[in-house]
């Protein structure tokens, strides 16, 4: 499947920004350069996460296990643009599956392992997807079983699967592969473009529900050179994603860079603090990402920092909820490792704020450079393909003007075609793009700086709410909730939370004859329609009515500050 237009495609290759590289010709590059250099490695703990043992597999073993994964994935009826919902914690087999999907031209879809059967179902609608690859657990929950529920055939690996579910295996021989040498026969060409999609990833975007977003390999390397400029990633890197392998921190920041620079992927996920610390000193990590709760508790704790040995670390990346400029001080000048500051995401947004971009941390922690300013001073990849502005809600039009709030738009290589529809991806929703094509990502921003070099985010356009990073459609909670017994009204918002940015409340008006329900009801409730824990209140406040607009609509942004008066 490709979504690029033909016009789009033939610009970004003549001017350089999208190439012929797949992620399955990264990996040979990398077999063949440094076949016995570690390529993939599993957190110590893995075998409480699930079946099998902790893997550390080579180059040439990862090629070799991904070949034969793939015609374990033919054998079950896979081909070219089937769509393939996976979802697998951060354990090898995981990375596996991605060059597997790309081996054969599938289109991987991965998807949370905190997701219950009411978001896979969703999910596999909208695919109209006929697989989908698991593991027999995740610490004591059954994935594979829950999944045999759904219309899908499951593949999975692990031990007691079901009856129904075909079982993987990795085998990292080498042999030979006469299916798969088969199937890249037929479909080479279109297997080896590098504007076919490799993945759907799902977001709740700036419309409303999840929606997927289609990416192509050009995407995904377009947004990793912009990566691999800012946080200084080189040759044999040896990286520790501590994030879900299912959207673009982890992906553009460690999947396809550890591909590009033939580098070594330690998984790590859930965060243990300790774990991940250990990991940090014994491989000798050199970049990593951390959540900027526990960079703050590692900034206020310099004798935990002390007590390891953290010399080989370089530069460390942060995100998804507001960063601390005495954080970034203390890394700095106590530590010696830079922080960068991320914004980024599925759909292609790459801002990056880097010791070099934003040398004062406080700058580093809220303000972020203005890619495409005509007289902007720094070089690099992103600086020359990346093209960004600020329009009028209303109107439209430009905004150039200081401290003036308006949408950020983007356009560029790294910018997908459009949602993820059932039969195509939308390239026209009005709702998504700008009509000179730049896209719409909902975040509030105004210009600043002397020059005026940057961008600070100073709120959401749409009502998302982002929970540490990840996004929640409050319609869709609103949507569930409506069906609780005794409710009057009920809506959710966003409110603010130190570790996590922002968790989510409860608002409700309960019917006149009614007791107001706890919390804990609420959460069983939607609990028991198998809804993601991450989108469950954590807070609950009654209220005698909704604020509404004279169309009925809800007005969340005075919810929020109701339910921030009542701390």
């Amino acid at each position: 499947m490709i979504t690029s237009p033909q016009k789009r495609i033939d610009e970004y290759t003549t001017r350089g920004w999208w190439g012929s590289e797949t992620l399955h010709s990264l990996l040979a590059k990398a077999a063949r350069l440094s076949p016995q250099r570690l390529a993939v490695a599993d957190q110590p703990n893995r075998e409480q996460l699930s079946d099998g043992e902790a893997l550390r597999i080579s180059f040439a073993e990862l090629d070799h296990a991904s070949d034969n994964l793939a015609e374990q994935f033919i054998a079950a009826g896979m081909g070219v643009d089937d769509k393939l919902i996976v979802q697998l914690p951060n354990i090898a087999e995981l990375v596996i599956c991605y060059y597997a999907a790309s081996k054969i031209g599938a289109i991987l879809s991965p998807v949370p392992v905190q997701y219950g059967n009411h978001e896979l179902e969703g999910i596999r609608k909208v695919l109209n997807a006929r697989y989908l690859v698991t593991a027999s657990r995740f610490h004591d929950i059954p994935l594979a079983a829950a999944a045999s529920e759904l219309d899908v055939q499951v593949l999975s690996f692990g031990n007691n699967n079901p009856a129904s579910a075909i079982s993987l295996t990795i085998d990292t021989s080498n042999r030979a592969h006469a299916a798969l040498a088969e199937h890249r026969s037929i479909h080479g060409d279109v297997i080896d473009d590098a504007n076919s999609i490799l993945t759907i990833c799902w977001t709740s975007g700036t419309t409303g529900t999840p929606k997927g977003v289609p990416r192509s390999h050009n995407m995904w390397l377009a947004t990793t050179r912009a990566e691999v400029d800012a946080c200084d990633f080189r040759q044999g890197d040896l990286l520790l994603n501590p994030f879900p392998l299912i959207n673009m921190a982890a992906i553009g920041g460690f999947l396809f860079p550890a591909a590009l620079n033939a580098s070594t992927l330690f998984l790590h996920h859930p965060l243990n603090p300790e774990l991940f610390l250990q990991q940090l000193q014994q491989e000798k990590i050199t970049f990593t990402i951390v959540p900027p709760a526990l960079l703050n508790q590692l900034a206020k704790s310099p004798e935990m920092w002390n007590q390891f040995d953290f010399s080989a670390l370089r530069k460390v990346g942060s995100g998804s909820a507001p960063l601390a400029p005495w954080m970034i001080d203390v890394f700095s000048r106590q530590y010696g490792v830079e922080v960068i500051n991320f914004y980024g995401s599925n759909e292609g947004i790459c801002l990056l704020s880097t010791d070099e971009t934003s040398p004062l941390p406080e700058q580093r922690a809220s303000m972020f450079p203005r890619l495409g300013c005509a007289d902007i001073p720094w070089q690099g990849a992103v600086y020359e393909f990346a093209k960004t502005k600020v329009i009028d809600l209303d109107t439209g039009e430009e905004i150039n003007a200081l401290k003036q709030p308006g949408e950020l738009v983007i356009a560029g290589p790294t910018i997908f075609d459009g949602y993820f529809e059932a039969g195509g991806s939308d390239h026209k929703h009005a709702t998504v793009f700008t009509e000179d094509g730049f896209f719409r990502t909902g975040d509030m921003v105004e210009i600043c700086g002397d020059p005026p070099h940057y961008y600070r985010i100073t709120g959401r356009c749409k009502d998302i709410i982002n929970r540490g990073g990840v996004k929640i459609s409050p319609s869709e909670v609103d949507s569930l909730l409506e069906g609780f017994p005794g409710l009057k009204e009920v809506a959710v918002c966003a409110y603010a939370d130190d570790r996590l940015g922002e968790k989510m409340c409860a608002c409700v008006v309960t019917l006149d004859d009614q007791a107001p329900p706890e919390l804990s009801q609420l959460v069983d409730y939607l609990v028991d329609q198998d809804v993601a824990r991450y989108k469950l209140p954590e807070r609950l406040e009654l209220f005698d009515a909704l604020p509404r607009n004279a169309m009925g609509k809800v007005l969340r942004f005075k919810l929020q500050d109701e339910v921030s008066k009542r701390k």
